[in-house]
């Protein structure tokens, strides 16, 4: 009896102890009892945990197993041994442990709600869920369980039903901070970022040094726009942790956001030291080494994530991209075969759209890479309806969206558009993504809207409820999928009218384009089937251009450009990701048949400038006749295209602005038009400007025109000649009426809407 008792208090004191976090004590405590009495349950169990407390797992699982020896029936034991199993990494056995215990108890909240941990663990989740509700249903206010629940049903991309779980958690434990924490996991996976901020600033007002909710408040920080911000979060979570991978990555996502090439380039880096195949940072650095024209380290950097991931189509896109900018022919021809390889098996996701339009002359294959593109970049969900009533107002609310309201083509082109829109009919707004380079282009530009709303730090869902808020009729996206796009603002349909125009030539291949802006050379009637948006063809030309823009009279000799002063100038100042090897072809058959003469071309960059030269050679023709040009400032570089005799403009991606930019200064073009639109270019211009002569359709006659040309220096001269004379009365310089033709396709795709007839094809008439 004296020794029951004996064994009973030293029990209770180790008890005591243990409850009161006392590990040492209760460890001698229950091993007192054990030499006095080598089978006692208790203390068998209890120093069970204690081991597990003190993270000697192995001791834990072989203490429980001998408790339950004396008394198999314990359901807390064999729930106990199970948590000790889990943290042996041995999920499958830890759930034959809270099995046994359920057969004991079938109502057992705890074995249950660990039950769905070790489920969990083994990726089970539908059976996970299944035991943390029959947990929940046993005792409905286990928060443990309700918080797990909510985790699993993340894990599930139950986003709506994982929140829900995290409020019930909540209202049993305010202000918790992991279930905070997990709740603002939630709202960010729904898009409601600003409410998850708030979240993660309560996790971290509690705790400043939670690196976890720093983290997921830079990526919502991010996800708003808020790249500053961003930065700020996870420079936080690297002053903790400095070789956290995840935030070093996204510490290079905000500076390459933010354009800082060679800082992201350098977070990169320090990531990849830690974690040398993260695919998704390899490809990001390559991103950053492309914008910061290093491109030899770019294409690495891309073949690097091709060598981890060799279907991963990101990096596949990118690298041809890089090829064409260098002009590496042969290793951008292996890629596009490639890529056409896999269209066949029906993945399309090898190239990036705007790659497809500089390789291909297929309208089809451009559509099939266009709609890709777009379900990869905006998640599949069904469109919301059009949220207001249609405006009858006096004017038409016309909203341009662009990255490019900046020094740039597209700026150059448009901006008197916007000055000359009939304000009485139109109202004219510009929402601007991209950089503010403070230059004359920009001032002009903001100055030409009725309202103009920098955006580049606010998301996609934020401008769209701006654009709603404004009650914009019509949406015009001037980027299509070109850099700096942002597809996701237009995909939430803030207006009932929504249409592409100029910058991107072909189908953006979205069902929340509503029509595109060409004309009936760009996009005859038969292009339609390979469109997703309804054809609009104005008269004349589809591009607008700048009247207010003048060539300057004082132009520098040919020796200050470095031309010979006898020669005969060809010239190509398109981008050199333009140039293909077909068209180079025949350059360097022309340069040979025309002595003497010389090729004049935009000298984007020394790579591409070496692979060119080099082609030159391999094709008989000394590389000294290709003769580059630096970039200028616009009127330097417009000044310059006056020395040149003859323009060869590129297929399938014929000359855009710069056509305009070479017809302005004199200078004639010879073209070939292709099936794409973005190989009609230079007929559609040709013909605006009256010289419908220099249009070809193949490279035969394209050769022989300019050859003729070439050869002919009273044939060019009359064509000079009929140039200048078009300069002041053609379509394509006259703004005026350009800008008219436009605005009476807006009106009529606004008649269209009113009438609630669904968007069609339409041809505006002449006025």
């Amino acid at each position: 009896m004296k020794k029951a008792l004996r064994l009973a208090e030293i029990l209770q004191h180790g008890m005591a102890a243990h409850r009161e976090g006392r590990l040492a004590d209760a460890e001698r405590s229950y091993q007192a009892v054990l030499a006095l009495k080598r089978d006692n349950f208790d203390s068998l169990h209890l120093l069970g945990v204690v081991r597990w407390q003190q993270r000697r797992h192995d001791e834990a699982s072989a203490l429980i197993k001998q408790a339950l020896r004396v008394r198999p029936d314990s359901a807390e034991a064999c729930s106990n041994l199970g948590i000790v199993l889990q943290s042996l990494n041995r999920p499958a056995e830890a759930i034959a442990a809270y099995d046994r215990a359920l057969a004991i108890n079938p109502r057992y909240a705890k074995a249950l709600c660990n039950r769905g941990d070790a489920l969990r663990a083994l990726g089970r989740n539908a059976e996970a869920l299944a035991s943390y509700d029959k947990a929940l249903a046993a005792a409905p206010d286990y928060t443990e369980a309700l918080v797990n629940r909510g985790v699993v049903l993340r894990d599930m991309s139950r986003h709506a039903e994982a929140l829900a779980s995290f409020d019930r958690a909540l209202a049993a434990r305010p202000g918790n901070r992991e279930i905070l924490y997990n709740r603002g996991n939630s709202l960010q996976s729904l898009g409601r970022f600003a409410q998850a901020l708030r979240d993660y600033d309560s996790v971290l007002a509690a705790n400043p040094n939670a690196a976890e909710a720093h983290n997921n408040r830079g990526c919502v920080l991010e996800k708003l726009g808020r790249f500053d911000q961003a930065l700020a979060s996870f420079e936080a979570v690297l002053a903790l942790r400095p070789d956290d991978t995840d935030a070093l990555h996204n510490r290079g996502n905000m500076l390459l956001a933010l354009s800082r090439h060679a800082d992201a380039v350098a977070s990169y880096d320090r990531a990849l030291a830690l974690a040398p195949q993260r695919v998704d940072t390899l490809h990001n650095r390559g991103q950053a080494l492309m914008l910061s024209r290093r491109y030899a380290e770019a294409i690495a950097a891309f073949a690097a994530v091709l060598a981890v991931e060799p279907a991963n189509a990101a990096a596949s896109a990118a690298l041809a991209n890089c090829r064409l900018l260098v002009c590496d022919w042969q290793e951008a021809a292996r890629l596009a075969e490639r890529a056409a390889a896999a269209a066949r098996g029906g993945d399309w996701s090898r190239l990036d759209p705007f790659g497809a339009l500089c390789l291909f002359d297929s309208p089809a294959d451009h559509l099939e890479y266009a709609r890709a593109y777009v379900r990869r970049q905006v998640p599949v969900r069904p469109q919301p309806p059009y949220a207001r009533p249609l405006r009858r107002a006096d004017r038409i609310r016309i909203a341009y969206l662009s990255s490019d309201f900046r020094n740039h083509p597209i700026a150059h082109l448009t901006s008197e558009l916007y000055e000359r829109h009939d304000r009485r009919r139109f109202e004219v707004i510009g929402i601007s993504f991209g950089t503010d380079d403070r230059s004359e282009a920009r001032t002009r530009l903001v100055g030409a809207f009725d309202g103009f709303h920098d955006v580049r730090f606010t998301s996609d869902a934020e401008v769209a409820e701006l654009v709603r808020g404004l009650e914009v009729d019509i949406a015009v996206d001037l980027n299509g999928h070109t850099a700096g796009a942002r597809i996701g603002i237009l995909a939430r349909r803030p207006a009932p009218i929504q249409v592409q125009y100029l910058g991107y030539l072909g189908t953006m291949g979205a069902d929340f384009i509503d029509y595109v802006i060409g004309d009936e050379i760009v996009l005859p009637h038969e292009q339609q089937q390979f469109y997703t948006e309804k054809i609009v063809r104005l008269p004349g030309c589809f591009q607008i251009t700048d009247s207010v823009a003048r060539v300057p009279s004082e132009v520098p000799g040919r020796g200050e450009l470095g031309l010979p002063e006898g020669a005969f100038v060809f010239c190509c100042f398109n981008n050199n990701y333009k140039i293909m090897p077909a068209v180079f072809d025949r350059w360097m058959r022309l340069l040979n048949a025309a002595e003497g003469s010389v090729f004049w071309l935009y000298g984007a960059n020394e790579p591409a400038m070496a692979s060119l030269r080099r082609e030159a050679r391999s094709r008989g023709v000394d590389s000294a006749r290709l003769v580059f040009a630096p970039a200028l400032p616009l009127a330097d570089y417009r000044a310059r295209l006056c020395r040149a005799d003859l323009f060869l403009d590129t297929l399938p991606y014929n000359a855009g602005a710069t056509a305009s930019d070479a017809l302005r200064a004199g200078l004639p073009i010879v073209t070939c038009a292709g099936r794409g639109f973005a190989g009609r270019m230079g007929a559609s211009l040709l013909n605006a400007v009256g010289l419908p002569e220099l249009v070809t359709t193949n490279l035969d006659a394209y050769e022989a025109v300019a050859l003729k040309l070439a050869t002919d220096r009273t044939l060019l001269e009359s064509i000079r000649r009929k140039l200048a004379q078009n300069w002041q009365t053609c379509p394509l310089f006259d703004v005026e009426r350009a800008c008219r033709h436009i605005e009476a396709a807006y009106a009529t795709m606004w008649d269209i809407c009113l009438r609630g007839e669904p968007p069609r094809s339409f041809r505006v008439e002449p006025n």
